[in-house]
């Protein structure tokens, strides 16, 4: 666990410095390696790969949504002005490997995850800002919004961990969400 959240937090600020200084690359690498290594350590790691690209997907949409109502701007990294940059999408989809590790802990409490989100997914931000990584065209507005987007993402994005959980020995069934398929078969 304790390796999870350290590759974590130095791929979160890989990609918010890469992003802040010209070099969103940089960020997106880092993310990579942890990604990678996080997948060589998965029980399953075509399910849990899922798993990342359903949280980049969504990252994508919802950052790119902020974007492009002028709440979130960024220094580097974009295709296009309306879209969120290609590091952001990294850190969704880095975000995603604390799931099924780090965060587990959260998959039955999801109000909790959405208390969480409301708080911490815009204290990341602001710290993500204070770094240069992004800024806001009204702050207290864009944090609201961006408090918005966590509140929902946190749980939406725990539940898919939980139906997508590469780091589970079996698969989670869809009738008891958390148990293995081979302790439902022994039953």
């Amino acid at each position: 666990m304790l390796l999870n959240i350290m590759g974590f937090q130095i791929g979160w600020f890989a990609c918010v410095l890469g992003g802040a200084h010209g070099w969103p690359w940089l960020g997106v690498l880092a993310a990579a390696v942890a990604i990678v290594l996080h997948l060589y350590r998965a029980a399953r790691p075509r399910t849990e790969a899922v798993l990342i690209g359903l949280s980049g997907l969504l990252g994508f949409v919802a950052d790119s949504l902020l974007t492009g109502a002028g709440l979130l701007r960024f220094p580097s990294g974009q295709f296009h002005a309306h879209l969120a940059p290609y590091w952001m999408v990294a850190m969704w989809m880095l975000f995603a490997t604390t799931f099924n590790v780090a965060l587990g802990w959260l998959k039955p409490r999801l109000g909790l995850a959405a208390l969480l989100g409301m708080v911490a997914g815009p204290l990341a931000y602001y710290g993500g800002a204070k770094l240069g990584g992004v800024s806001f065209g009204n702050p207290v507005v864009s944090l609201l919004a961006v408090a918005g987007v966590w509140t929902l993402a946190m749980p939406v994005l725990l539940v898919i961990a939980n139906r997508w959980n590469g780091m589970a020995e079996t698969a989670p069934t869809s009738a008891e969400p958390g148990t293995s398929a081979r302790a439902n078969r022994s039953a």
